[in-house]
């Protein structure tokens, strides 16, 4: 709960103060004195405003490991909400726990500690299976297991959270010495070795923020750079930086910005290898997008299972406010570190604007565009962590030090996670258009002894399966849609004879399905059927692509949309599978 209150002068109060309760309906629950006061505990000196919903959510439930119907029903009287307003909130999001009271008018306890074994794809290959099976009859009745989606750990499959720690590649072992080592529900993570402020400023770190503010180098040449680099952005949609910029900067003021870090797509965990690195590289590059941008407020939205790096963030901005750097930026009235509540959908720009907003995240209609009424109405640049990570060294190479890199006629840099069947899984930093083939050997290692290249996923879990007879095409924007596929986060996991085409695309539909926000109907009973129709061997191929159809037309946002790429995948290139 350390999210600054924005100067009302700011924002004209978008949230707006409290106004008055609306009446409590004969449907909605007396709020005791008891809840009341258990909830006033747990928030503390927190600002009752309606944007900081999900934060106040998040007090209750790390300080009570539940969120009881009271306590919601009291929560809502603070902040003068109704109960159905703070419930469907509460109960949308996948880290919080509602309970309502049992059979005797109380409330059951909370398991002391909560094992999360994801069942990701890249997890799944690594034995995510055993794992769930095995480890419920280990641990004590108390430790509650469950299966989790991606957790954005694929590099360590299979990849395990005990509470807030993760165990990398996890065995049945590491997890019970996990839980027998003490581990509390109020323990957290060591924050990641990082490189902190003085080291980032001692390698001349903000020293191009300060030519900018210093008048050295102007607006127009800033923006001139990033479209000369080529530079899109990285979180998936691809749009062109430079032009964004331009976008929101010609809206009238004030302006916002939102920072996406909720890099939910299985497969995909760059901005947390980055951010746990160097995290500084990433502010400076922020916060010259808002000096370009004119930028009055900052909101970044990380998502919950990166305890670590939030704890690295808050300690980062603290250090940052109270240093000179800021002083040079009196326009920004506040940075806020918002903290995610497990969906996926909220990776999605509008749903993530709309989480931020203290809501549940399900995506706007277009138009218009968050460009143009994002966040609390106002115009909003919203951005990727690795987009707004490459700014600096674009600004003092060049836009052609950035562009000079590529193969195959493609021009930048591309971070790929890489995950599954390779020697080396992790963050690789390569030429944009670089070939599947080329990448595993040149930076993977190659596949391990015994296994040799089937299929690969380009784009995480919704940008298709491809074949090894398609390893040669250039990984980058606008080069696979020939194939039914596309890079999107650049999220890389590679199958080999020993895995089945089939079988992934059973995983992945499940994960569509759990993550689906429900809004509308092609997504939330889309997702279902078509999970429903591959659980067998025999798919009926011209039902699915009717379906697919359907669901390309007329979802909301790019999670239904992209949803059916696995199965039409398949279909096109492993009908062997299917035979």
């Amino acid at each position: 709960m350390n999210a600054p209150v924005i100067p009302i002068h700011v924002l004209a109060d978008p949230a707006g103060p409290p106004g008055p309760r609306p009446q409590r309906t004969r449907r909605e629950r007396p709020v005791t004195a008891q809840a009341l006061a258990a909830v006033r505990g747990a928030i503390g000196a927190s600002p009752l405003r309606r944007d900081l919903l999900i934060e106040l959510l998040h007090a209750l439930n790390d300080r009570f490991g539940q969120l009881q119907t009271d306590h919601l029903a009291a929560l809502a009287e603070l902040l003068r909400l109704s109960q159905a307003e703070v419930y469907e909130v509460a109960s949308f999001y996948h880290h919080f726990d509602v309970v309502r009271e049992n059979a005797n008018g109380g409330f059951d306890a909370p398991p002391r500690l909560t094992v999360r074994v994801c069942d990701g794809l890249s997890c799944e290959m690594a034995g995510a299976r055993d794992l769930l099976q095995r480890l419920p009859a280990l641990l004590d009745a108390d430790v509650r297991v469950i299966a989790a989606p991606c957790i954005g750990r694929c590099e360590q499959a299979p990849a395990v959270a005990v509470h807030q720690h993760p165990v990398a590649r996890a065995t049945v072992e590491s997890v019970v010495h996990a839980v027998q080592a003490g581990l509390t529900t109020h323990a957290t993570q060591e924050t990641p070795p990082a490189i902190g402020l003085d080291a980032y400023q001692a390698a001349g770190g903000y020293q191009t923020l300060a030519a900018c503010l210093s008048g050295q180098r102007d607006v127009e040449s800033v923006i001139q750079s990033l479209e000369h680099s080529g530079l899109r952005g990285l979180g998936g949609a691809g749009f062109p930086a430079g032009r964004k910029w331009r976008i929101v900067r010609d809206q009238p003021a004030p302006r916002l910005m939102a920072v996406n870090i909720d890099e939910g797509e299985p497969g995909t965990f760059k901005d947390r290898h980055y951010l746990e690195r160097d995290p500084h590289r990433f502010l400076e590059g922020m916060l010259l997008a808002a000096w370009a941008v004119g930028i009055d407020a900052i909101y970044i939205y990380l998502r919950d299972e990166y305890h670590g790096c939030r704890a690295l963030l808050e300690r980062e901005l603290a250090l940052l406010k109270a240093s000179a750097v800021m002083a040079g930026m009196p326009n920004i009235a506040t940075i806020e570190l918002r903290r995610g509540a497990g969906a996926y959908i909220c990776g999605e720009e509008s749903a993530m604007i709309e989480s931020i907003e203290g809501k549940r995240g399900m995506p706007r209609l277009r138009p218009p565009y968050v460009a143009q009424v994002g966040l609390f109405g106002r115009p909003t640049l919203a951005h990727n962590f690795e987009t707004l990570f490459w700014v600096r060294d674009i600004l003092e190479k060049g836009g052609d030090w950035f562009a000079g890199h590529g193969r195959h006629g493609r021009k930048g840099l591309r971070s790929f996670s890489v995950s599954g069947r390779v020697n080396k899984p992790g963050v690789h930093l390569a030429p944009a258009g670089i070939t599947l083939r080329e990448l595993v050997h040149e930076y993977c290692g190659g596949l391990p002894p015994g296994h040799e290249l089937y299929a690969y996923l380009p784009g995480g879990a919704s940008g298709g399966i491809l074949p090894a007879s398609l390893a040669d095409v250039p990984l980058d924007f606008d080069t696979l849609q020939a194939h039914g596929s596309f890079i999107g986060s650049a999220a890389i996991v590679v199958l080999s004879q020993h895995d089945r085409a089939t079988d992934a695309a059973r995983n992945l539909m499940a994960f569509f399905e759990h993550e689906s926000c429900g809004q509308c109907t092609p997504c939330r009973s889309g997702t279902a059927k078509v999970r429903e129709l591959i659980a067998g061997d025999r798919w009926d191929a011209a039902l699915l692509a009717e379906l697919s159809q359907v669901m390309r037309d007329a979802s909301i946002c790019g999670l239904g949309q992209a949803a059916p790429n696995p199965v039409d995948s398949v279909i096109k290139y492993f009908p062997q599978e299917l035979a």
